[in-house]
């Protein structure tokens, strides 16, 4: 994985992976991870929200983009992970959670750039996480689908047998040994960052829950994953093969029942 790294002129990553901006925040709570791609129009409200309600280091990784997404996260205060090529959703997501492993922190939060997602409901989303009895967890809200892609959804929940509501959403939080198996190479084969993802974690045996939570309109009112017809129909083939592919295989390293620490 290509990049480069910025830091905003009033952070300084200092020794023991803390950061300093009249006090310090340290590596025993979590780090915010943003995927953006030509996102200058709402990218900079992001991450003063995500760091005005949140009090932790806030990373964007720019993938590719063509227009200022990067000058604007970093003007904002993120810590800013430029990409050497354009990597996709969950490229860029991955390349945080490896710099998020690098740093040795515990938690990554997951948030789209477009607004979708409350920084509020950060606290929420990893209280299961915290509370030692999840190591995943799904920001979920169904209502927000449309047809389409609630009939995509009950079609892989019946091929996969996930019984989840929402297993497209990227407000995700995940503990540290789901950032470790989700930084390893075979998670770089993916595209995209639900089925796929979910198949890996379930296959280590780890936790996955889901809150609820609500959603706003997307800043532009597109996604920028799924475009055209085409990008659609290559998802739901790339995505079925995978889950074909997976599919019977049950954990290759079963878990205990018992709580584990979140840390």
């Amino acid at each position: 994985m290509l990049y480069r790294v910025g830091y905003p002129s009033s952070f300084e990553l200092i020794r023991g992976g803390r950061f300093r901006d009249g006090h310090l925040l340290t590596l025993g709570k979590l780090m915010i991870l943003i995927p953006a791609h030509n996102e200058a129009a709402t990218i900079e409200r992001i991450v003063t929200e995500a760091s005005d309600r949140v009090d932790r280091p806030v990373v964007v990784i720019d993938d590719n983009s063509s227009d200022d997404t990067a000058d604007r996260a970093l003007a904002a205060g993120a810590i800013v992970l430029p990409l050497a090529l354009q990597l996709g959703a969950w490229g860029a997501t991955q390349a945080g959670l490896r710099f998020a492993a690098r740093h040795g922190w515990p938690i990554a939060v997951t948030l789209d750039a477009d607004g979708q997602h409350e920084p509020a409901l950060i606290p929420e989303l990893i209280a299961p996480i915290r509370a030692g009895v999840a190591d995943v967890v799904i920001g979920a809200c169904p209502s927000r689908a449309s047809v389409g892609r609630r009939i995509a959804w009950r079609y892989f929940r019946a091929l996969t047998g996930i019984a989840l509501d929402d297993i497209t959403s990227g407000f995700r939080a995940y503990n540290r040994p789901a950032i470790e198996r989700l930084s390893c190479p075979d998670a770089s084969l993916l595209d995209y960052q639900d089925v796929g993802v979910l198949l890996i974690l379930r296959r280590q045996g780890l936790r996955i829950q889901e809150v609820q939570v609500p959603m706003q309109s997307r800043g532009d009112g597109r996604s920028r994953i799924f475009d055209s017809w085409w990008t659609v129909g290559r998802y739901m083939i790339q995505t079925s093969l995978l889950c074909v592919a997976r599919i019977g295989h049950g954990p290759a390293h079963p878990q205990p029942d018992e709580p584990r620490s979140p840390l």
